[in-house]
């Protein structure tokens, strides 16, 4: 009901994101770095993306030779790009992915055994896959991206406590398993979920920059799995610690729906009220919103309130890029309101 494809996009958008901090997982060497990288990703995922840049573009100048300014930096304009619905800064995003990929490659190449140099290429290939993912190039999207899974696993043969690297590991072998489960009857398909599972987990437990990645990452499993109050749990655990993060607060909506509607609802209505006061030219979250609202209100039996926010959602008029973004959501809008009508 809630698009699950926009959620995957966005889960694989952040997957190597450094988000909080554990004292027994791994903590980059350089402070300063850990500071920068710390607070710009803070203030992304609370959606200050001009405050986020400033900090990535400080990380840049004062560690040129270091790939993590650079990687950030087109990781932020991905992100920003993405939340607003706007048309990709290609130039931009593709400059600072292929320089933070240059200087990864060159660190990788001087020292291969610093699970760090290792930590750096997996997550400039890791990113460059999705970025190539969003432009549907599936044949590189697929390469580049399974060679970042290589090199977060050599990063665990080199040292068992980077944990970070078992957020990437354990999701992909989760859902790996998951799409693939009609074949695991043959020869060499094996079925790794529950070992996928298990990664995750220790993710949670003790990962330093994607503990709450993994926390958002278990919680769509148990969602898929109809774990209602086992997600709830984990989607109130991170929206706790990031309460102004539109994201964060979507994945608390969509964790009551089963559980308290009405509960889902408020929270969906916040959020539609955050995206209409947006000033958000293109519209896009505030439509895929309310076209939530209204099929939960007609799950709730409220067909009137559910047909008058079709009917709005109809009369809203979009930008041409946002019409074409828009347009099976739109058709589905049409379809719910036929249904509402007779």
């Amino acid at each position: 009901m809630t698009g699950h494809l926009v959620h995957y996009k966005i889960l694989f958008l952040i997957i190597f994101l450094f988000l909080s901090s554990n004292q027994f997982a791994q903590v980059h060497p350089d402070k300063k770095i850990h500071s920068l990288l710390m607070s710009g990703l803070n203030e992304l995922i609370n959606q200050n993306y001009d405050k986020s840049a400033q900090y990535f573009t400080e990380l840049k100048s004062t560690y040129p030779k270091n790939p993590l300014g650079y990687i950030y930096l087109a990781v932020s304009e991905i992100v920003k790009n993405s939340d607003h619905k706007e048309q990709f800064n290609i130039s931009f995003i593709e400059k600072n992915l292929d320089e933070g990929r240059k200087l990864a490659d060159k660190l990788y190449d001087d020292d291969d055994n610093n699970p760090w140099n290792i930590y750096y290429l997996a997550l400039s290939k890791g990113f460059q896959a999705y970025y190539a993912a969003l432009n549907q190039s599936w044949i590189n999207a697929f390469t580049i991206g399974l060679s970042s899974l290589n090199l977060f696993e050599d990063c665990l043969e080199k040292d068992k406590k980077f944990y970070d690297a078992y957020t990437a590991i354990g999701t992909y072998k989760y859902w790996k398993s998951k799409k693939t489960e009609s074949l695991n009857w043959m020869p060499f398909v094996e079925d790794e979920t529950d070992l996928g599972l298990k990664l995750l987990e220790k993710a949670v437990a003790s990962s330093t920059y994607t503990k709450h990645l993994a926390i958002s990452s278990l919680l769509w499993i148990y969602l898929s799995k109809k774990e209602d109050y086992k997600a709830l749990k984990l989607a109130k655990q991170v929206y706790s610690k990031y309460p102004n993060s539109k994201y964060f607060k979507w994945t608390l909506a969509r964790a009551y729906e089963n559980i308290d509607l009405n509960k889902s609802l408020e929270i969906y209505t916040e959020l539609s009220a955050q995206y209409n006061n947006s000033n958000d030219p293109n519209r896009i979250n505030e439509i895929n919103i309310k076209h939530i609202i209204a099929q939960l209100l007609n799950k709730r039996g409220d067909v009137q309130g559910a047909l008058k926010l079709c009917n709005e959602i109809l009369s809203i008029k979009l930008t041409p890029f946002a019409s074409e973004k828009l347009e099976r959501r739109l058709n589905r809008v049409k379809e719910l309101k036929k249904e509402l009508s007779k």
